[in-house]
């Protein structure tokens, strides 16, 4: 049986579980892969570091260059865009294969890694670097290669998901939940690469790609995060039988494609209502498949080593059969959409004076930017001050650039006293 030597970059949580596979399961991977794949070496930056995984010392070094021009299969877990970036762009010159998690890395140049990776022959794989342990890179690009993708919303940040979740099922405040998440392990000391939406728009970029055989990159994203959604927030969404989730959303449009990221209310009728706690899922509308949702565990050393192993071996199994690759898709030229031409709609909540005249008023407004309104709740909230209300407002479906017109022109009129949340709304 052949053998294929496999360079480790990296031996952090999820690292130290690769190696702990490679090392305990080298039999039935062998069996699965039609070659032995044999842990060459792993390159990490500090060798006195303790490590989770019991892995024999020998296995550690600090030279990494060393180790990829002698590797077969290249795994890459480093994270960030160097050195990860010149060391897979090495491995892929000389024709070695690269599976890798790196989402950051990926969103910023997969264009340039996966074109280097065509041209030399080799294979670069990154199921990994969406939603954990969930197959949906491989699902997207091979099992609905047939198929024509419209949209796709995701839940692929299980730290904003557990603090959602638990802001909705506890009543309790942002701040609480986010320091709740950091002891629990959940949210790291700095969390403003989950909070703010940084992690799941590099995903959405990725996801995006290969759903509509496009480039996009980060700049093409809109990217809002979840600091500012409130209790009260919350609990006006459950009132009104909806969630509030952050999504990432790639969705065709007459024009082009749309990339965002964003706090997104959801029926509780919609399966991505019913994800709680740190998980995952996606969820898939193609023309002729229909609805599709892929669901598991987002994150985590063993769950992200599963996603790992599995391209491993898939990689493997290419290199003993020495078939041709596959080609990559033709790349359609279809337009970025700018983030005022999406579609979608809107729940706007306004404090507003109890007095005649204020809906009618506010009505005026959305039918002078032609944004029809699908629902509305009033409830009033100071009988003894002076008599304000509270107002939720649902539109239909619009453009970005004439909601973000209506919301300004409400907010200046004399009777609106505060506009006090605005989210948009999919699943309807």
């Amino acid at each position: 049986m052949k053998t294929l030597k496999v360079a480790l970059l990296g031996c952090g949580n999820v690292g130290s579980q690769v190696a702990r596979i490679l090392l305990n399961d080298a039999e039935v991977l062998a069996d699965r892969a039609g070659a032995r794949l044999e842990l060459a070496g792993i390159a990490v930056r500090n060798l006195e570091t303790k490590r989770d995984a019991a892995i024999p010392a020998d296995l550690f070094t600090t030279d990494a260059h060393e180790l990829v021009d002698n590797a077969d299969i290249v795994i890459e877990l480093l994270g960030g865009l160097e050195p990860a970036g010149e060391l897979i762009r090495r491995a892929l010159a000389r024709g070695a294969s690269v599976v890798t998690g790196n989402k950051a890395l990926l969103a910023a140049r997969g264009a340039e890694l996966n074109a280097l990776a065509f041209e030399s022959g080799a294979q670069l794989r990154y199921e990994a670097a969406v939603a954990g342990a969930i197959p949906i890179l491989r699902p997207i690009s091979d099992s609905l290669s047939g198929d024509r993708i419209t949209k796709i919303m995701g839940i692929v940040n299980g730290t904003t998901n557990f603090i959602l979740d638990a802001m909705d099922t506890t009543g309790a405040a942002f701040d609480d939940v986010l320091a709740e998440a950091q002891a629990l392990g959940y949210a790291e000391a700095d969390p403003t690469a989950d909070v703010e939406g940084h992690d799941a728009a590099a995903k959405a970029t990725i996801l995006a790609s290969l759903a509509f055989h496009t480039d996009f990159d980060l700049a093409d994203v809109h990217c809002e995060g979840i600091t500012k959604i409130t209790a009260s927030d919350v609990a006006a969404a459950k009132e009104a039988g909806m969630v509030i989730k952050l999504l990432a959303i790639a969705e065709r449009g007459e024009d082009g494609i749309g990339v965002r990221v964003h706090p997104t209310l959801l029926r509780r009728t919609h399966p991505l209502a019913a994800v709680h706690g740190a998980f995952n899922a996606v969820f898939v509308e193609a023309e002729n498949a229909g609805e599709l949702m892929f669901y598991g565990a987002g994150a985590g050393g063993a769950p992200t080593a599963s996603a790992v192993m599995g391209d491993t071996v898939a990689v493997a199994r290419r290199v003993v059969s020495g078939g041709p690759l596959p080609a990559i898709a033709t790349q359609q030229p279809v337009k970025a959409l700018a983030f005022d031409e999406i579609s979608t709609s809107y729940w706007i909540g306004l404090r507003v004076s109890d007095e005649p005249g204020v809906l009618a008023a506010i009505a005026a407004i959305f039918a002078d930017n032609a944004v029809s309104i699908e629902a509305l709740r009033q409830s009033i909230i100071e009988e003894n001050h002076g008599g304000s209300a509270e107002l939720r407002i649902v539109t239909h479906r619009s453009t970005e650039s004439s909601l973000a017109a209506v919301v300004a022109a409400v907010a200046d009129l004399d009777a609106v006293q505060e506009v006090t949340s605005v989210l948009r709304v999919e699943g309807n």
